[in-house]
């Protein structure tokens, strides 16, 4: 018997429509029906028998059930939802890209999400990636050891051999001619384990086609958008838009081949944290990038300020949320920005006393144990998608990998203070960017990829390893060892110390923002009394050239003096003596000045600097007192206003 045709009415946001159709027709087909009905240009939709109760009425699209199995029956209504964030109408996606290349135009700069805004199940906040739009070669701005080290050749030149060469001075042979900067043997004699970047671009362009087809792309494991063949994930999925299966490989280059530090300074100044309370500690690195001669077209990051930002620090852990608590952190980044520096890495401590008499402390890290805790690495990868490194072999994003280096300060197998630097693979970044990768709980050496749910598809993660007869066998990433993702960079000082920012002994430094310890607090007796160390013999750039001064300067609140910073970092970027005095007579640092002297005046008594609370007046106390400032009345009989800090006249 033939099936008589039905008639379905189709409720939707864009109005009523019926439909003739069979009983015997297959859901697939009816979610095709209302597509061709509607003008959907996409299967962002669902299909509801109930509009009260949208869960348990839902049609599900399917090829094994017809519509009379659904119980639809002549007459329903079927209710059309359309899914949150995905565009039905070709209008729309128009207006979607116009609104996002309208915003990267006025920021620079599109923000995406670790997750672009489907799962929140990070442990990060979202992250100011890159857009992922196409980009032009000639728009990506590289950074300038980039540009430099493109324009070199980077062979590696050989001088004549007197016992093999048999030329004259002006030949040359297969014994002395230069070397490629890709050249196995010789990174091999000169123990260099990880090919530099440059190198690594070298050898991809160096064929017969010079790189004509070279194209760097970062890797996905999320389903790619825009696929318009079926409902969206987990309703359906296909061979377009499914990500491939990975295999974790061990990455042969490096973006940076050496971290360096400009002094001892620099550490010794972070270290003291540690020294004073017993606590981890950690900080963002600003530097600068530049060529690294020991290796073949090598960048280094040369290190010359730590910024510390908020966080809760125990013995054995520390807490931080990144962006979310630091006030601060946009004015650094300006600061750091108008004195050539850019933040290149972060450091923390990992420090347990040993013996405290000798000032040993204890080895925890090495192939023993583990180098980096999984959680390290998620952070790491975090951090290293946040900066990307600018790269015109990777046309679609204008950005592969990263130059952000992580460098960790623990104990080595004397059990001394040392530091190791890492960098976590493109393939980690690409992991962490889909909230694949997960730490374990008991064990810090392993990872683990997430499995596949209704909320998020992942693809099957393998990497390789011998087993116990010595085969290569591949397994799969549940858990993984982290060690598949680490690449070594080297920490060094050199041996002449160098110094972007002024260092002079016998004088106590400018406190560290950010650090609720006694002595250590940033506040208006610590501004005075760090002046007021100073004789009138030293030059003003020395007295202000120290980061940590420079960050207080602009976010104190006594004085608004911000916006009147630009000749001063300037001046200090450039070491010009003269517009830094010039800067001096200016009105807003006189304002300054007078309240330094005032807060010295006979009667105040003063001790070590970023001791908040520590300077005593030697006058008789009062009950009630009212600041001239900010007429707040006062109830101690301290030196200073309990409001705005400043010193009692």
């Amino acid at each position: 018997m033939v099936d008589k045709q039905i008639t379905i009415r189709l409720q939707s946001r864009e109005g009523l429509k019926r439909i003739q159709t069979l009983p015997s027709l297959t859901t697939k087909a009816l979610y095709e029906k209302v597509k061709e009905s509607f003008g959907y240009c996409s299967y962002g939709y669902t299909l509801h028998k109930d509009r009260k109760n949208l869960k348990a009425s839902e049609v599900r699209s399917a090829n094994s059930e017809t519509i009379k199995q659904c119980g639809i029956k002549h007459g329903d209504i079927i209710y059309v939802e359309p899914i949150k964030g995905v565009s039905l109408f070709p209008e729309d996606e128009e207006m979607q890209d116009a609104t996002a290349t309208a915003g990267s135009s006025s920021s620079g700069s599109t923000p995406g999400s670790i997750n672009d805004g489907k799962r929140k199940d990070s442990y990060f906040p979202d992250l100011p990636l890159p857009a992922s739009r196409s980009a032009s070669v000639g728009n990506i701005l590289e950074d300038d050891v980039d540009i430099t080290l493109s324009n070199q050749d980077g062979l590696i030149k050989r001088k004549k051999d007197s016992k093999m060469c048999r030329h004259g001075e002006n030949g040359q042979c297969v014994f002395c001619a230069p070397l490629e900067p890709y050249d196995e043997n010789y990174l091999k004699e000169q123990n260099i384990k990880h090919l530099s970047f440059h190198s690594y671009l070298r050898k991809l362009t160096g064929g017969v086609d010079k790189g004509k087809f070279a194209a760097l792309e970062d890797l996905s494991v999320s389903i790619a958008e825009g696929c318009t063949a079926h409902p969206p994930w987990p309703k359906g999925i296909c061979s377009k838009c499914q990500p491939s299966a990975v295999t974790l490989n061990r990455q042969i280059y490096r973006h940076v081949d050496n971290v360096m530090f400009e002094n001892p300074h620099i550490v010794e100044r972070f270290l003291s944290y540690w020294r004073s309370s017993g606590c981890q500690r950690m900080g963002f690195l600003f530097g600068r990038y530049e060529e690294h001669t020991d290796v073949p077209l090598g960048i280094r990051a040369r290190v010359a300020a730590i910024y510390e930002p908020p966080q809760d620090t125990a013995k054995d852990s520390i807490n931080f949320r990144v962006g979310l608590d630091d006030e601060k952190i946009e004015i650094v980044n300006q600061i750091a920005s108008s004195l050539g520096l850019k933040c290149v890495g972060w450091i923390f401590t990992d420090l347990i006393p040993e013996d405290i008499s000798k000032g040993t402390v204890k080895h925890l890290r090495g192939i023993h144990s583990y180098f980096m805790s999984a959680q390290e690495c998620v952070t790491a990868a975090y951090f290293q998608n946040t900066f990307p490194n600018p790269c015109k072999l990777s046309p679609k994003r204008g950005y592969f990998g990263s130059k952000f280096a992580t460098v960790i300060v623990t104990g080595d197998e004397k059990n001394q203070v040392h530091m190791v630097g890492y960098q976590v693979s493109n393939q980690c970044m690409g992991l962490v960017k889909d909230t694949c990768l997960l730490p374990t709980r008991d064990a810090p050496e392993l990872g683990y990829v997430k499995e596949s749910s209704e909320k998020q598809y992942v693809p099957d993660v393998f990497y390789k390893q011998k087993d116990e007869y010595g085969n290569e066998v591949t397994r799969l990433a549940r858990p993984l060892p982290v060690e598949y993702l680490l690449v070594d960079v080297p920490v060094s000082t050199p041996k002449e110390p160098q110094f972007t920012f002024t260092f002079k002994s016998g004088i106590t430094p400018f406190p560290v923002e950010n650090r609720l310890v006694d002595g250590q607090i940033q506040d208006f007796n610590a501004l005075a009394s760090y002046l007021n160390q100073f004789n009138s013999s030293t030059s003003f750039i020395e007295i202000v050239s120290d980061f940590h001064f420079l960050v207080f300067l602009a976010t104190m609140d006594f004085v608004s003096i911000r916006d009147y910073l630009g000749p001063l970092l300037e001046a200090i970027r450039n070491g010009d003596f003269r517009k830094a005095n010039e800067w001096r007579q200016s009105d807003v640092w006189g304002t300054v000045e007078k309240l330094v002297e005032a807060s010295m005046a006979p009667g105040m008594a003063s001790n070590a600097p970023g001791s908040s609370g520590q300077q005593q007046q030697v006058i008789a106390p009062q009950s009630v007192w009212t600041c001239s400032h900010c007429t707040f009345n006062n109830v101690n009989s301290g030196p200073s206003c309990e409001m705005c800090q400043l010193p009692r006249a």
